[in-house]
C-alpha cells in the first residue's frame, strides 16, 4: 500500500569530502522500502554533528545505508514494505534513519519510527530521534543514571546537551554542564541545569569534586577532557564517551580507574543493529515520550533552513554559535 510516491525526488548529496559547500541539491530515485521498512515523505530533517563528519569524509555510512546525509526526520508514511505491519500509509511519524534524511523521501526500519508526541509539531518532532536515542541509550542504559545522582554533560547548549539536561533532570538527577559562553550557560540553567560552567573561565574538575564528584559524565569532547573527567568522577562513577571533538588518543593512568572502581564506556549509534535500535525505540516510547507529553522535555530549536540551504545549516552547526537543534524544512 502506498501514496504513489514519484519516481524521482529532490535531495542533498555530498559531491566530495570537504566543507559545507560540497552539499549540493540533486535529483535521485525515490527509495523503495524493503522487508520490514517504511517510506516516509519527509517534512523536516534534523541536522546533526555526524552529518558534518560524513560530509567531511570522516564518518562513512554503513554499507546498506543511503549515501545521502541525514539521520532523523519527521513526516508521513508514504509506503509500507513487505512484512511491515506497525504503520499504515498516512501515519505521522518521526524516525531514526540510517541515512538519507536530506531528501523528500527516506526509508527506515519500521521499528525505528515513533509516533509524534502529543503537543509537538512535525518541526519539533524531527529534532527528537538522534538526540533522544543517543542520550537515553548512553545515560540510562550504559551509564545507569538514577534519581539523586550527580550528572555532568559537556557541551550543554548542543542538541545532545539540551536534550541530556532535560532528560537527566526529569529522571531526578542533579545536573551540571559545561558551555562556552554566558549566553549558552544561561540557556542551560533555564533548561534545568543546577550549575552551568563556562569552560573559558572555570575548571569543571574542582567544581564537581567539591560536590562529591559526578556519578555519570556524558562527554563529546575527548582529548584533554578524558583524564580530567576521571578526576571529576565520584568513586564508582561512570564516564560515557560518545564523540571526540578533541581527539580519541590520550595518555590515561588506569590506576585511578582501578582504585576508585570507575567505569569507562561509550558508544556510537549509527553502526548498531536494527534490533538494538528497536530496543531503544521501545525505551523511548515507555520512558521518554511521557516526559515530552508532560512538557519536561522539549526540543530546543536554534534555527531552520530550507533543504536547498543545507550548506548554510552546516556552516551554522560548525560555527558552534547555535543553541539546540538545527532543522531543514523539506516539505510544507
Amino acid at each position: 500500500m502506498s501514496l504513489s510516491p514519484p519516481h524521482t525526488m529532490q535531495a542533498i548529496e555530498i559531491t566530495s569530502p570537504g566543507d559545507p559547500e560540497v552539499l549540493q541539491p540533486t535529483e535521485v530515485t525515490v527509495p523503495v522500502p524493503t522487508h520490514g521498512q517504511i517510506l516516509i515523505k519527509v517534512a523536516y530533517a534534523g541536522v546533526n554533528r555526524p552529518d558534518a563528519l560524513q560530509r567531511a569524509g570522516l564518518y562513512a555510512p554503513p554499507p546498506t545505508a543511503s549515501p545521502l546525509p541525514g539521520l532523523e526526520a519527521s513526516g508521513v508514511v508514504a509506503a509500507v514494505g513487505p512484512g511491515a505491519s506497525r504503520w499504515k500509509v498516512g501515519d505521522m511519524v518521526t524516525a531514526l534513519l540510517p541515512g538519507g534524511g536530506y531528501a523528500e523521501y527516506a526509508k527506515c526500519h519500521e521499528d525505528h519510527a515513533l509516533p509524534i508526541p502529543d503537543g509537538l509539531t512535525l518541526r519539533e518532532a524531527a529534532c527528537l530521534p538522534e538526540t533522544c536515542f543517543t542520550v537515553w541509550s548512553n545515560i540510562a542504559i550504559r551509564g545507569g543514571l538514577v534519581a539523586g545522582e550527580r550528572f555532568l554533560v559537556h557541551g550543554g547548549s548542543s542538541g545532545i546537551g539540551t536534550t541530556a539536561i532535560q532528560m537527566a533532570r526529569a529522571m531526578g538527577a542533579r545536573v551540571f554542564t559545561t558551555a562556552g559562553s554566558a549566553e549558552k550557560c544561561a540557556a542551560c540553567l533555564a533548561l534545568g541545569a543546577e550549575r552551568a560552567i563556562n569552560y573559558h573561565d572555570e575548571d569543571f574538575v574542582p567544581i564537581l569534586k567539591a560536590e562529591g564528584g559526578a556519578h555519570v559524565i556524558l562527554d563529546m569532547v575527548g582529548g584533554s577532557y578524558l583524564p580530567r573527567n576521571i578526576k571529576a568522577l565520584a568513586d564508582e562513577g561512570r564516564l560515557v564517551q560518545i564523540a571526540f571533538l578533541q581527539g580519541s588518543k590520550v595518555e590515561l593512568n588506569f590506576a585511578e580507574v582501578m582504585m576508585r572502581r570507575l567505569t569507562i564506556t561509550g558508544s556510537t549509534l549509527r553502526p548498531q543493529s536494527d534490533y538494538a535500535k528497536a530496543r531503544y525505540a521501545r525505551h523511548l516510547l515507555k520512558h521518554v515520550w511521557p516526559m515530552v507529553a508532560r512538557g519536561t522535555l522539549r526540543p530546543v530549536i536554534d534555527s531552520e533552513f530550507s533543504l536547498a540551504d543545507a550548506a548554510k545549516a552546516h556552516w551554522r552547526l560548525e560555527s558552534s554559535g547555535h543553541i539546540g537543534k538545527i532543522v531543514l524544512k523539506v516539505a510544507g
